[in-house]
């Protein structure tokens, strides 16, 4: 197919951060964005080419955003599958990636029996519809095990570690009913590999190893700490994980590696655990560029946005190669209160060869709310890690008072 520039329009479902990197990628591709979120004047709003504002299941809403669109998107998962579908079909305007996969990935459980039944690692895992479910699945996987709900969730969010079977009811309470009940992994490192589905290509970025605390992601070094086997086993399941979703897009495909053998296999099937010592287990997915691939804005000769237009366009794919050595290291306070948002310190970080800044334009700061982040990249490093010392330094200057 022979492209022209300027070219396209891309609605996309959501206006956070993501629809934000997303305009400034697609930007100079001569691709314009229209986004539909329910917050006005949303991060995205100054870098793209209007806002419609509506809920991310509001009919009339997406089916503006459609109208005025040659393809759909979305960069969040509560975007509503069931209405970007029915508006496909009364437009004609393609959704990428399908609903399908959407609705596959928003039901933590749904996600993890069509990764089991393809015969992908997961953690054994159960379904818990109650109490007396989550306690016989303490009793099955063993204490502690992590409850996941089983919809909402996404980025650390709607996860809880459970102790004991005396924890069981208040777990239940605090993510919401119907989840997910998963052995507790016993991982080396976690880590993530940014896959990307094109009109008749398929791409990863190099292995990223992701540093989370209290289950919300806090780092990201790229290339991963792992040896180069474990590093080739990440990228082949990556590419089994990109075989069974449809759609064309970017997705952040998290994984554990193991420290010892797990079980690896849906419990309820009765199969035997596939896991090996140093196995690769996938934990979550996202149908979406995510932070975990936020080092390819400057680490990457294409960034994880731009690839993302590309893709759902039906463009042909960037190069996915590492440019240097690079490591992230989110922005994020630990206010009790919300608060407005005014960061103070960035002159060192703007001072700093190899490093920037992301700002991601949100007005108010809450309890560990993701305000931005900055990258570190040094083509002369010979190990990532190097960077990390400098980049946890500059970030530990920045203050929101």
């Amino acid at each position: 197919m022979q492209h022209t520039t300027p070219a396209a329009t891309l609605g996309v479902v959501g206006g956070g951060q993501l629809g934000r990197m997303m305009g400034e990628a697609a930007g100079p591709l001569g691709v314009e964005i229209v986004v539909s979120d329910p917050t006005p004047d949303c991060p995205a709003a100054p870098l793209v080419r209007d806002q419609i504002v509506g809920d991310f299941d509001d009919y009339e809403a997406i089916r503006d955003l459609a109208d005025r669109a040659d393809v759909l998107t979305f960069e969040i998962e509560l975007a509503d599958p069931d209405e970007m579908e029915r508006v496909s079909e009364e437009t004609g305007t393609p959704v990428h990636p399908d609903p399908d996969t959407l609705r596959t990935i928003q039901d933590k459980l749904v996600q993890n029996r069509a990764l089991a039944d393809a015969g992908i690692p997961v953690p054994e895992f159960r379904q818990v519809d109650d109490e007396a479910d989550l306690k016989a699945a303490g009793e099955e996987l063993g204490w502690p095990l992590m409850l996941k709900a089983r919809e909402g969730g996404y980025d650390g969010r709607g996860n809880l570690p459970v102790d004991s079977p005396e924890d069981a009811a208040d777990a239940l309470d605090a993510v919401g009913g119907s989840a997910l009940a998963e052995e507790l992994v016993d991982f080396e490192r976690e880590l993530a590999v940014m896959g990307v589905k094109g009109a008749d290509e398929v791409r990863a970025y190099p292995v990223t190893e992701t540093v989370h605390e209290a289950e919300i992601l806090r780092e990201t070094v790229c290339p991963a700490r792992a040896d180069s086997a474990v590093r080739s086993r990440a990228r082949e399941v990556a590419f089994e994980v990109l075989d069974i979703l449809e759609g064309r897009g970017v997705y952040g495909i998290e994984l554990f590696e193991t420290r010892e053998a797990q079980s690896a296999s849906d419990g309820a099937s009765g199969d035997e655990p596939r896991a090996a010592e140093g196995e690769i287990l996938v934990n979550e997915i996202a149908p979406r560029p995510h932070n975990s691939g936020h080092w390819t804005i400057e680490g990457a000769t294409t960034s994880q946005f731009e690839q993302h237009v590309r893709a759902v366009l039906g463009w042909p794919l960037g190069d996915a190669s590492r440019r240097a050595p690079s490591v992230t290291t989110n922005i994020l306070d630990d206010v009790e209160e919300p608060e407005p948002a005014e960061l103070s310190g960035t002159d060192t970080v703007l001072e700093t060869p190899g490093a920037s800044l992301h700002w991601y334009g949100k007005r108010e700061v809450r309890p560990l709310r993701k305000m931005g982040h900055i990258t570190l990249i040094d083509e002369n490093a010979t190990d990532a890690v190097e960077l990390l010392g400098e980049a946890r330094t500059l970030r530990d200057a920045l203050t929101f008072e």
